[in-house]
């Protein structure tokens, strides 16, 4: 079936193309050791823009993005974020993006497979109608719609459940590694049996967090921080002006509680020391989402995660280094994981249908887009003024715009 739609290729001029492409129905296994199930026709809604894709435009001009494509086709239709109508179920749904031939997804091992919608070996949002596995599907809240559209504002925070959903993982890694980490240390301080200590060792772990960088998915962490641990210290760090929108949006989600230190300073050192005093320590974890290798240097050389401290390396592109001499006697654990399951997508809806971060969503029209996709990305989805987050009405009969 041919639609309209875009795709990533890998031509140095062209790596994201708007045109006619061809969609398949091809039979998708949601987890191991279930059946494989031919896809529901379903036509995007709603669709947002993630820095992931931007990331995937330049592999295709670099000629790297093979590996990406479904099998048998030399293109990826992108788009992993967004709302989507089932006719076949005269329903809404959001699209669980990762699946496979694997227990869990989002650890696959050596001899298992995953797929992504739109990322990773099939096709993603981008395109007049796609096919989406049955069980992928996830139900919205009830209440926003009404006469069979969604409500705009509603539609516009149903972006964020991929991203959302991966902090709502990335908090329960930290969690459990904390934990784990810190027990037996909390056994002896406080003269308690293991789970009371597991417990305590959970919450202290974020006694003072730094979150470095505040795109939506540093604002995310801290909100799900703050909201789960009541004792936590978050200090978000970035180079925006204490008064921007995005700063007093990022901190009010906290409830005031998380505080912010502009990086004004001249030095690495310099901005080191003003994050220790900030904290009025040195940090129990290090979170970093800037995207930039200052975060491993000021974590680890300037020594502003402290001792037993967890770093969580969410960047994509950075490449960390650390002494081995102060890395093992100062006891530092390092983190990396991406992704997330369905009950933290599941989870990811239910809180955004009650949030306010429709309030950061911008849109751009669909033909604006579509007459010049790569332009659109380089110069106002991912320019220097961009806002934080741009998503697109790809089909308006299904949303209530008059609001």
């Amino acid at each position: 079936m041919l639609v309209k739609g875009t795709y990533f290729q890998n031509d140095t001029e062209k790596p994201l193309v708007y045109g006619d492409v061809e969609i398949s129905n091809v039979k998708r296994q949601r987890l191991r050791g279930e059946e494989l199930k031919e896809g529901i026709l379903c036509e995007p809604v709603m669709v947002g823009f993630c820095g992931t894709d931007f990331e995937l435009m330049h592999m295709g001009s670099e000629g790297r993005l093979s590996a990406k494509f479904p099998e048998g086709k030399n293109r990826l239709i992108n788009g992993h974020e967004g709302i989507v109508w089932v006719p076949s179920e005269n329903r809404f749904a959001i699209v669980l993006i990762r699946g496979g031939d694997s227990w869990d997804p989002t650890r696959y091992t050596e001899d298992e497979t995953y797929f992504e919608y739109g990322c990773d070996k099939a096709d993603g949002l981008f395109a007049d109608k796609q096919y989406f596995h049955p069980d992928m599907l996830l139900k919205i809240p009830d209440g926003y719609v009404h006469d069979g559209k969604l409500d705009l504002e509603f539609a516009k925070k149903m972006v964020f459940p991929d991203p959302f959903a991966c902090m709502l993982f990335q908090l329960e890694r930290m969690e459990d590694l904390g934990s784990a980490h810190n027990f037996r240390v909390a056994m002896r301080k406080y003269k308690c049996d293991e789970q009371t200590a597991r417990d305590k060792a959970k919450e202290e772990v974020f006694d003072r967090t730094v979150i470095f960088g505040l795109g939506t998915t540093g604002m995310f962490i801290g909100d799900l921080i703050c909201r789960s641990h009541k004792n936590a210290k978050v200090l978000f760090v970035a180079r925006s002006s204490a008064d921007s929108p995005k700063v007093t949006f990022a901190l009010k989600q906290t409830g005031g509680k998380a505080e912010y230190l502009q990086n004004t300073y001249d030095s690495e050192e310099d901005l080191a020391r003003a994050i220790i005093e900030k904290m009025g320590g040195r940090a129990t974890t290090f979170i970093g989402v800037s995207g930039s290798n200052v975060e491993h240097r000021i974590a680890f050389e300037h020594k502003v995660l402290g001792c037993n401290g967890l770093y969580n390396s969410f960047s994509l592109g950075p490449k960390i280094t650390f002494d081995t001499m102060p890395f093992g006697f100062e006891n530092h654990l390092i983190m990396g994981s991406i992704n997330f399951r369905q009950d933290h997508m599941e989870k990811a809806i239910e809180l955004l249908a009650e949030s306010h971060y429709n309030e950061i969503v911008e849109l751009i029209d669909r033909d604006e887009f579509a007459a010049d996709p790569i332009g659109a990305y380089k110069n106002k989805i991912y320019s220097k003024s961009a806002p934080m987050k741009t998503a697109v009405i790809w089909n308006p009969k299904y949303v209530n715009t008059a609001e």
